[in-house]
Formats: C-alpha cells, structure tokens, sequence
C-alpha cells in the first residue's frame, strides 16, 4: 500500500506570519512547576473552511514546520521519504497536531486484543482510575498564549484497557548499549519487576555486552529475585558496548527464540538502532513491540524533559567542583579548573554552576568564547584572580573545540557510535592559562579535575531511582498495549540544547557574574535559531504538494555499523 505524504510549496514560510510562542518561558514554567493543561477554550476561532484537499485513509499529513524535527523533509530525498511512511502525524482543530507512534495494527489489523490484568491487581484496587483514556495527549509546549495554536502534542505513557499480549504469551529482552549513565541497572530493574509483579511475566532474558549479545552471546534469564538489589550498584549488570549492530543478525535472532518484547535502553545512537530494528520487524510483519528507553547522561535527548542520570551527574559534579574550590582557596592565585560532561549540551555544567555557587566562569558548547584580547577569557580570569585570589572554572568536553581546532591540527575521528572524539579543553585551557601568566610573569597555581569517569559509573540518587521507575513502567505499559517507540528518528535529527537566550542561562550569568564573551553575531545566530525552532504550525491550507513512497521501499533496513 502506497504512503503519501502532503507538502507545503516552497514558498509557504514566506506566506506564514505567525506570531512567535514561549519562546524561552518553556523552561521557566517547568521550573516554577506550572501544570499542564487543557488549552481548548483558548484558542482562536477556526479559519475560515478551505477547499478541502484530496485526503485518502492512508495517508500522513505533514507539514513542513508542524513538527520542528521534521523540517529535513523540506528537501525530502528517497530516504527521508522512506523514512516518513513510519510517521503518525494527525491534526485537528486549532492547529493541533499529534506526533504519534507506531502501533501493531498499523500492519497487523487483526491481532486479538485481551483485558488489561490491571484490572485484578491489588496494588491498583484504590487508584481511582486505572487506565488512560484513548485520546490523552501531552502538549510539547506548557506556555501558550491565549491566541496559540495549540502545536505539537505526544501521545500520553500509561496502562491501556486493552492489551495486545496474553500473559504466557510475552517472552521479553533487555538490552543496555553505549556509555555508562546512572540507573541503568535501576531501569533494568524495574523492567522486570514491573513486567513480573504488574503483568505475571515469567520469560525475562538480559542481552549482554549491547547489540552484539544478540547474536554473540547466551541470553541471561532474569527474575525479581536475580536483580533485587542491583540498583544499588553503579554500571549496568548485563556489560554494554558500543557499535556491533547488524539489524538482519539482531532481528534473525529476535524471530528464533520467539521474542516478541524488545527493550532497548541507549542514546542517540542505540536509538538509531532501535528504529533500524523496529522498520525490519514490521517489514517481516512480526508481532514485536520495540521499546526504546532514551540514556543520555548529557540531557541532550530532544522530545523527553529530562534523561535518567541527569539529576545524580549533577550532584556527583558538584563534589568535583567542591573540591576544585577548596584547592583554589588554598594556593595563591589558585585556579581549580573542572571538566564535565556535555558533547554538544551543556546541562551538568550549567546546573551543576548554579547549585554550587562556588564557579566564577562556566563555558559550555552552545555559548561561544574567545581567549585573547578585550574581555576575554585570559583576560577575564587576570581580573577575577587580582580581585579574589582564587577562581574556580567548570567547562563541559565540547566547549571551545573550534579554538582547539585553530592551534592543533587535528583529523576527524570517530567512536565505534559515530560520535567524534573530542579533544580534551580542559588540558588544552591548562595550558592556555599557564602561558599566560607565564607571559605576565604572575604567579599561579592551577589544578585540573576531569571526574567523568567517577561520575557515570555510581549508582543512581533517590530523585534519579523514582524517574528510572516511572519510564520503565511506561516502557512495560505501552509494550503491553502493542506500541513501538523507538523514538529513533526524532532523537537523532535535533538535540536538546541550553537555549543561551533564554533565562536560565541569563541566571547563570547572574550567579557567576562572568561576562558572556558573545558578539551581535553570535547573539542574532542564537536568537534566529531559537526563532526557527519555536515557529508554529503551518494551517491545513497551505499543504499543496503530493508525494508518494512505497511502503516497500521505505522498509528497506540499514545493516550498517550503529
């Protein structure tokens, strides 16, 4: 059956004055813990009705700028096409659109359906209403303004009346791929007592060593009793690796042994994967739900809120920068120089800045800098250092790798993830800072702490350990109920980013007194692209465009290495 996606013309932006929304009051709400709410009463009236476009039951309506991370399709090629026969987009009135996620009768109509034995269960005897209706959704924006579009909303997580998977029917894996992150072995854990205690699964099995022990290795049984008390422990107890992802071997081995639950916690990058196997699992029509848990220590996972590890890395961070502190308090002119996590986002650093109050400068990748000349960066620390005596400086791993570009030559590298290996700013900014002074004929003591490695490998803290719950229950609620949620191909087109135009940034600014080191360029860069990502939903009128993609194609499976 063809899949046909409608296309604004080329010219549509051009014709689309809205006006902007939230802009940076996302994050300001979400702090201050305002709820989300239902905006139906809100909104504008409707437009005037349209010449209704040719519009059949299969197809997926798309338009260009309705949901940000599918902006690639304005120059859709074979691929993106291919790709966009698995999106679920829909619309309704007032400019909402929902992103949906792919269900067994998508390509499997006539699968018979059980009742939720949630329904019997003690634990859920008093809640007061045990399922979620149908139609929930989740807006992805919580400010709007009273004459907002509604925007882009997700289906929302939860237990369904309906299940698709009978209790001795369910044969489950799980598998952890990637860099160490805390809670992995708290998801893991809740992954099977959830699937044991809520849906009496008894077929549990551990893949080891990431995507290679699907092929490579024995599967690991695994019961309530076997992961008791693993969560206690830092690491994941079934090993992780990177690379070693063949999607025919992985989905070969999924159809031998009968699996039919797939529970696949990684990054971007083991996300990729995941939607890889998920598209090879629908073209050889099997009825397997694919479950993706998103990892990322960085925060730096676009659509979700905020990653496992996250709060715990921020925590364990501020150790680091404690100590960093009470080196610089004890040397003359001391500099305690701390580098933290964040590839291309720098969350950890920037909240691990204002819950210390100890940092006097904070550089992280989003928010550029330069080193030389007025009010730069040696500059800046001359300053701080003849007021103070002492500085402390928290840097995440991806700042300032455009400076270290210009001095070192440096080739284009890559892990076995894809992700490029960076060069280490903390050494190349010790160095940069010892010359100086060097130059000044000052003296100096700098200390560098890089605690990467302390930090991703502890056990998870308590806000941390409840966060892991709630995902791994949802994973089991919407695998039980027949989704598939990879989220691969949203996850890997944008990133989540500090906005550097937004007010939590402009705190951190506040708390370190540190200067910005941006140019009017860099700041109408930042504010155009914060522009771009916040610009609302084109109307249903302005699709025109027609093109088609054969679901035969648009299955066609990646082996390559991920």
């Amino acid at each position: 059956m063809a899949s046909h996606i409608i296309l604004p013309p080329d010219d549509a932006d051009g014709n689309h004055n809205q006006e902007r929304e939230g802009e940076g009051e996302e994050e300001e709400a979400a702090q201050e813990g305002l709820g989300r709410h239902d905006y139906g009463e809100q909104h504008a009236p409707p437009p005037p009705p349209k010449a209704a476009l040719p519009f059949s039951a299969s197809c997926v309506r798309i338009s260009r700028d309705s949901y940000p991370n599918l902006r690639a399709l304005s120059n859709a090629s074979s691929v993106s096409l291919a790709d966009a026969a698995y999106v679920k987009i829909s619309e309704g009135d007032f400019g909402y659109v929902l992103d949906d996620v792919p269900h067994f009768t998508d390509y499997l109509p006539d699968v018979p359906t059980y009742p939720n034995p949630l329904q019997d269960h003690p634990a859920y005897s008093t809640v007061k209403q045990y399922f979620v209706n149908e139609d929930d959704t989740v807006p992805q924006k919580v400010v709007v303004q009273k004459n907002s579009r509604r925007g882009v909303h997700f289906r929302r997580a939860g237990p369904r009346q309906r299940v698709y998977f009978g209790t001795d029917e369910v044969k489950a894996c799980i598998v952890t791929c990637g860099g160490l992150c805390p809670g992995l072995n708290t998801v893991i854990r809740e992954l099977v007592c959830g699937l044991s205690h809520m849906y009496n699964v008894n077929n549990i099995f551990g893949i080891q060593n990431g995507y290679k022990g699907f092929y490579s290795s024995n599967y690991l049984p695994l019961t309530p009793k076997s992961v008791n008390d693993i969560h206690k422990r830092g690491g994941t107890v079934l090993g992780t690796s990177r690379g070693g992802h063949d999607t025919k071997k992985i989905v070969d081995n999924i159809q031998d042994r009968g699996i039919n639950q797939v529970y696949i916690i990684g990054g971007d990058g083991t996300q990729k994967g995941a939607y890889e196997i998920f598209k090879e699992i629908r073209k050889r029509g099997l009825k397997v739900s694919v479950a993706g848990v998103p990892k990322t220590i960085d925060n730096d996972i676009a659509i979700i809120d905020k990653s496992f590890g996250f709060d715990t890395a921020v925590e364990e961070a501020q150790r680091a920068i404690d100590s960093a502190h009470v080196e610089a308090c004890s040397a003359e002119n001391g500099i305690g120089l701390v580098k933290l996590m964040g590839r291309y986002s720098g969350f950890i650093a920037m909240y691990a800045t204002l819950a210390s109050r100890d940092v006097d400068c904070c550089l992280i990748p989003e928010s550029p800098f330069y080193m030389d000349g007025e009010g730069g960066l040696l500059q800046y620390i001359e300053r701080r250092l003849k007021e103070n005596r002492h500085m402390v400086i928290v840097v995440a791993e991806g700042a300032g790798q455009d400076l270290i570009a210009q001095s070192i030559a440096t080739s284009a590298q890559q892990d076995a993830s894809g992700n490029k290996l960076l060069l280490d700013i903390g050494l190349w900014l010790t160095h940069k800072i010892k010359d100086y002074f060097k130059s000044k004929k000052m003296e100096m003591t700098i200390k560098y702490i890089d605690p990467t490695y302390m930090i991703r490998a502890i056990p998870s803290n308590a806000s941390d350990n409840v966060y892991c719950t709630l995902l791994a229950h949802s994973a089991i609620h919407g695998a039980m109920a027949g989704y598939s949620f990879t989220v691969g191909m949203r996850v890997t087109s944008t990133r989540n980013k500090v906005k550097i135009t937004d007010r939590m940034w402009a705190r951190l600014l506040s708390s370190t007194n540190q200067p910005s080191f941006l140019s009017e360029k860099d700041i109408d860069e930042a504010s155009e692209a914060d522009r771009l990502a916040n610009r609302p939903p084109l109307p249903t009128g302005a699709f025109h465009r027609v093109a088609n993609s054969f679901e035969s194609s648009a299955s066609t499976s990646s082996n390559g290495e991920i």
